[in-house]
């Protein structure tokens, strides 16, 4: 029997991932203050994951180990260039530039994966989706407050910020098609070791620097980035995948940088400023704006394909990896 997308539940497991992902960012302060290297920490989540994933589906279900060895590669492309290097340009960005621009940036990828349905295969989504992703971009850049960036632009970093716009479209796109035959479970222990297997080679374990885990303070830190703050939100968001299309998904995930800067508030004591309240609104009203759009498309394929009584759900034309 095909599985009925849920929508509601897309849009619920989205925002927790969203909820996690901003936590995330809140305990990665603490490690990299005490000067874990953003790199490092991204190699130490990755590797972590992966290893709590395969002990965990051997341990208890190991038929869902094994995959087609035709999705071996696309696996890989999504472990490689969907999750290692969304991290890897992201962190080169904002050694560059200020990190609210490269955010914004890298929140663009809403947008890129309309092009992408809209040029690539004939997919025309709703005209109000695209109004809920520039109001989603819009609200991003008031939050982090991009404006006051703008005057240490650097070439180097605004092509790493896009090329993590690009990488994170193209791990949702992957994850997405990667649901359509496996799990998340499935789906991320292969992401994952495909991911910190490139960590390996780019960072060797050897060279890892275990002295900055030298308190149990920093080993819970570092094990909360790990499981809280990456693994539970990647599995959430792939799960949420199966039942929204990825650029719906995208724009209620822009709720990230708001939660995170509302911890920030509770937990760094860093004051919110009146700009970056309004973009949160801003960034609330994009997300209600696109969760009463439904999904609609001129494509025959999607049309057909769409399960019945659903207005929501991804059409299979639309995700085949980006880039």
């Amino acid at each position: 029997m095909p599985r009925v997308p849920n929508p509601r539940l897309g849009y619920i497991l989205t925002a927790l991932s969203a909820t996690c992902s901003a936590l995330n960012g809140v305990l990665s302060r603490y490690l990299l203050d005490d000067g874990m290297s953003p790199t490092r920490l991204a190699e130490f989540r990755s590797a972590v994951s992966a290893l709590l994933l395969i002990g965990a589906l051997a341990a208890f279900s190991p038929r869902r180990l094994r995959i087609a060895r035709a999705d071996i590669l696309p696996l890989a492309w999504l472990g490689v260039a969907g999750i290692a290097l969304v991290h890897a340009s992201y962190y080169l960005a904002i050694e560059r530039m200020d990190i609210g621009v490269a955010l914004v940036i890298q929140y663009l990828a809403p947008a890129l994966l309309l092009i992408w349905a809209s040029t690539v295969h004939r997919i025309h989504p709703p005209k109000a989706l695209w109004g809920a992703v520039a109001l989603s971009v819009a609200g991003c850049a008031l939050v982090v407050d991009a404006p006051a960036g703008t005057g240490n632009l650097d070439a180097i970093g605004v092509l790493a910020a896009l090329a993590g716009a690009v990488t994170l479209a193209i791990y949702l796109t992957s994850s997405q098609r990667a649901g359509q035959r496996y799990d998340a479970f499935t789906t991320l222990t292969y992401g994952f070791g495909f991911a910190t297997l490139f960590w390996l080679v780019v960072q060797p374990a050897w060279t890892f620097p275990w002295e900055r885990l030298d308190s149990s303070r920093n080993v819970a830190l570092a094990l909360g980035v790990a499981v809280i703050g990456t693994l539970v939100p990647f599995l959430l968001l792939v799960t949420a995948l199966r039942h929204l299309p990825a650029a719906k998904v995208a724009v209620v995930a822009t709720l990230e940088p708001v939660l995170a800067s509302v911890m920030a508030w509770f937990w760094l004591d860093q004051a919110l400023s009146a700009t970056q309240i309004t973009g949160g609104l801003v960034v609330l009203a994009a997300v209600t704006w696109v969760r009463r759009t439904p999904w609609t498309s001129s494509s025959p394929e999607a049309t057909d394909r769409s399960p019945a009584g659903s207005t929501e759900s991804s059409p299979p034309t639309a995700t085949t990896p980006a880039g």
